[in-house]
């Protein structure tokens, strides 16, 4: 090394030179700089040692950490210590499940009527089931519960085909649903069709021609169509079957509220008596414990405001 000197420094170079007068400097790094190096290097050495950490074959170095046992279908199961093992094992024993676990209990045990009059326990259910209906639920029903017109059902308004009762969202949910109705494309001729759409409309206000209202009114309240059976002699829906109430403003079938006119509110009222309604809600007994279907019927009853 030779030294030189630079703005009143003397400053380490290589000894290299380029005509003449062009050095190459010296400036190595901080030291401290080098030992953090060192540093990290000892600390990966540790953790191979202790930690699962390199791939061999078809496994890998499960290190020389402590043994975790947790439970695996009613038995106990012992592993190296592992990330995975180690939340299985919190998610058992920790005090956060122990916690929960309590809870879950408590729910189990009491009525809907006792969880609804119980603020901690209405916090509670909401959470869990919160959790429940965005994991299960809301590939269908949308993320708040909004439903898709025509295909799944709004639980946020206070419009239930099959009752809003928790008792009766709780079978719901456990033994799932068939909504049918049949179409009537080859029943109907073209005027019987429109007749009956017009009838339909005017159960909630929204007819506009009274001579198509009155010869639909006896196909639907008659044997001609028969649509009394499901919907009885009013309109307003029996909760047995399923079948919607026609008299109010609310359509889970027909996308009727979004359109601006009267022909539009035709044309979807007619494409639904024509084409009919088949859509099945699967039954959730089996794939959800019997408290995690009473929390998310505790939740889903809440988001219509608990009507």
């Amino acid at each position: 090394m030779s030294e030189t000197k630079k703005t009143g420094q003397t400053v380490q170079t290589t000894g290299h030179a380029w005509d003449g007068d062009i050095q190459e400097y010296n400036n190595p790094i901080p030291r401290w700089w080098l030992w953090s190096f060192y540093a990290t290097v000892i600390f990966a050495i540790v953790y191979w040692i202790f930690y699962p950490a390199w791939p061999i074959g078809h496994s890998y170095t499960p290190g020389v950490m402590n043994t975790i046992t947790y439970t695996v279908n009613g038995e106990e199961k012992t592993t190296h210590w592992n990330t995975r093992a180690l939340l299985v094992r919190d998610m058992q024993t920790g005090e956060a499940a122990v916690k929960q676990r309590k809870h879950m209990q408590e729910v189990a045990n009491a009525s809907f009527s006792a969880i609804l009059s119980d603020p901690k326990m209405i916090d509670f259910s909401s959470k869990i089931g919160k959790v429940l209906f965005e994991d299960n639920c809301a590939a269908c029903h949308g993320m708040g519960g909004q439903g898709v017109v025509g295909l799944f059902p709004n639980l946020v308004d206070d419009d239930w085909l099959w009752g809003g009762r928790t008792e009766d969202i709780q079978n719901t949910i456990s033994a799932g649903h068939i909504g049918f109705m049949p179409a009537f494309d080859k029943t109907f001729s073209e005027q019987q069709m429109d007749d009956v759409t017009e009838f339909v409309l005017s159960l909630s206000g929204q007819a506009k021609d009274k001579e198509r209202v009155a010869r639909g009114k006896v196909l639907f309240t008659g044997e001609g169509g028969g649509c009394y059976y499901c919907h009885n002699q009013q309109g307003t829906g029996i909760k047995s079957v399923g079948s919607a109430n026609l008299t109010d403003h609310i359509w889970t079938i027909a996308d009727v509220a979004s359109q601006k006119d009267i022909m539009a509110k035709r044309t979807r009222v007619r494409e639904v008596i024509s084409h009919g309604v088949n859509r099945t809600m699967p039954t959730w007994k089996g794939r959800l414990s019997d408290e995690e279907i009473k929390l998310l019927t505790v939740y889903v009853y809440n988001l219509s405001g608990g009507k």
